[in-house]
């Protein structure tokens, strides 16, 4: 059966301005009334050592959102794998710091009892939210990368000029106010994609990078992510990267 590709949407760990609901953490079910302490216990059941580590070094917000999203993940690995998530192990790529299961950052994997799992994944967050994409069985030397943005964040000076280029700046000329705002994020998730999925990220100049159309320097695979494909709010933006890189 052909490889396909797969997204999923997870809503924010609290919705914003939510302090938690109150409760006493001594009593059953008390889980359900403090999300927070749910999480921290899958957390330390489904993630690992490295991942762990690193959620320690965070504030808690960060930490929070940061657990939910490898628990998140973990758990989207597993189900499309059809295997339990506690099964899996972290196995993270970093063009600089290599790959291992001390490795916390950079391009995700599995391993599972040992040998690693057929899949690509990727994860990006904005506004709360967690947008993953996967692969099954990926083809031979097939890469995957998936972005999602706020447009709220691309309003400031300069952006044009560190982000778009010149055909870019064109192109969103004459646009003002929320238009261009999703107009200068929507080209920020495709470089984003795009990046992740060659693995360089922003040691490559993103105004270098044009991503009007689905060909960037001669390679097909780039495409915008409809609502309606994501399960993301309308507010915000996403693109996925899927390509053989020989």
């Amino acid at each position: 059966m052909a490889s396909h590709l797969v997204v999923r949407a997870c809503p924010p760990f609290r919705v914003p301005g939510d302090p938690g609901v109150p409760g006493d953490p001594g009593v059953p079910g008390a889980a359900a009334l403090h999300p927070e302490l749910q999480l921290e216990r899958d957390s330390r059941s489904l993630l690992d050592g490295a991942e762990l580590g690193r959620a320690r070094a965070m504030t808690p917000r960060t930490r929070e959102d940061f657990l939910a999203g490898r628990l998140a993940q973990r758990r989207f690995a597993a189900g499309l794998l059809g295997v339990p998530a506690s099964d899996l192990t972290a196995w993270y790529s970093c063009p600089r710091c290599g790959a291992g299961a001390d490795i916390s950052h950079g391009r995700p994997g599995y391993l599972l009892r040992g040998e690693a799992v057929p899949l690509l994944l990727s994860l990006s967050r904005a506004a709360g939210w967690t947008l993953l994409a996967g692969v099954v069985d990926p083809g031979p030397g097939q890469r995957l990368g998936i972005d999602v943005e706020d447009p709220a964040r691309a309003d400031f000076d300069g952006f044009d000029d560190v982000v778009l280029t010149p055909a870019e700046q064109r192109h969103l000329a004459g646009l003002d106010g929320i238009a261009l705002l999703r107009g200068r994020a929507r080209l920020w998730a495709r470089k984003e994609a795009w990046l992740k999925m060659l693995g360089t990220g922003l040691q490559t100049a993103p105004d270098t990078l044009d991503v009007q159309g689905p060909t960037v320097n001669g390679r097909a695979g780039l495409r915008d992510l409809p609502t309606a494909e994501t399960g993301l709010p309308a507010d915000l933006v996403a693109a996925v990267a899927l390509a053989v890189i020989p």
